[in-house]
């Protein structure tokens, strides 16, 4: 008896299939090259002389490239004094806003307290409201809540970044505790049970059995605060009075003349401002994805 070696039969829709596949891929590219446009031609731009862009257009081919004008948008903008203070507002506020997000999602997903549901709901509800309504009545709020002297060189707390802080901490806590609520109640509930059989308080059901199972979740939610924070303009804008407290957005308006604007160096300068957003992204890129996806995959 002869053992047939023949390789099985292709499937019938393998041709169909791997040309969707293809169209699917190709589809994607496209967009993702479309989102990357503005930025791969400010980046283009800002090696280039503004003498050959004025002359030649900005889709023209490189006759000179340098990184000349990084440098000058680094030094004319003051830019690290405002990536510092950028900087003071986005970690403190990244960190106080998952950790309270983090406390307030524990209790309500996982202890099961009494009217959780509602209080997740004034939460969320709190994302609903539009930034620039609360504008007014903030200012006047802070120009009277008084500012210990060893916190700020302000009175108030208003011209302080802790105004800054304080205002990014109540506008992204509703969305994160709402994301984290959520995630919490995919978990299995027998993990919390072994440890109140084990004898662990709340605190040590909180910090030792809980979090340890977010951290997907809490590196998504982490990536996308800090972008917000640190790109934000107008708290900044509106509650500091002090040019040299702005955030690092508003150094872009130092690279702007009177009477001229070298659209090159500002392109020059957008890219840096941008960068630590970016190697933010590129480090915490594998836990953002895991973040996005664990929860697709739960029952």
């Amino acid at each position: 008896m002869t053992v047939s070696t023949a390789p099985p039969p292709a499937p019938a829709h393998t041709g169909p299939a791997r040309r969707g596949r293809f169209g699917v891929h190709l589809f994607l590219t496209a967009v993702s090259l479309a989102f990357l446009a503005p930025l791969l031609l400010a980046v283009y731009a800002s090696l280039r002389p503004y003498e050959e862009t004025a002359r030649y257009g900005y889709f023209s081919l490189p006759r000179h490239l340098s990184f000349a004008y990084y440098r000058q948008a680094f030094v004319d903008s003051g830019m690290s004094k405002y990536f510092l203070n950028s900087l003071v507002i986005a970690v403190p506020g990244v960190l106080l806003t998952l950790f309270l997000a983090s406390f307030v999602a524990f209790a309500v997903s996982r202890l099961r307290i009494r009217g959780g549901t509602a209080l997740l709901m004034v939460f969320t509800a709190g994302n609903l409201l539009p930034q620039q309504v609360l504008v007014t009545p903030l200012y006047v709020l802070f120009n009277k809540v008084p500012l210990p002297y060893w916190m700020s060189d302000s009175m108030t707390l208003y011209d302080s970044l802790w105004a800054v802080i304080a205002v990014q901490i109540a506008f992204q806590l509703g969305f994160c505790v709402f994301v984290l609520a959520n995630f919490m109640r995919t978990l299995p509930q027998e993990i919390l049970e072994a440890a109140i059989v084990d004898g662990a308080g709340v605190w040590t059901q909180y910090r030792q059995v809980t979090l340890p199972l977010c951290r997907p979740a809490l590196a998504a939610l982490g990536t996308l605060q800090f972008t917000w924070m640190y790109n934000d303009f107008l708290w900044g804008l509106v509650f500091l009075s002090d040019g040299d407290k702005l955030p690092v957005t508003s150094a872009l308006n130092n690279l702007r003349g009177q009477f001229f604007t070298d659209y090159n160096l500002l392109a020059a300068g957008s890219v840096l401002v941008a960068l630590p957003t970016v190697l933010v992204f590129l480090l915490l890129q594998r836990h953002f994805i895991a973040g996005l996806t664990l929860g697709a995959s739960k029952g």
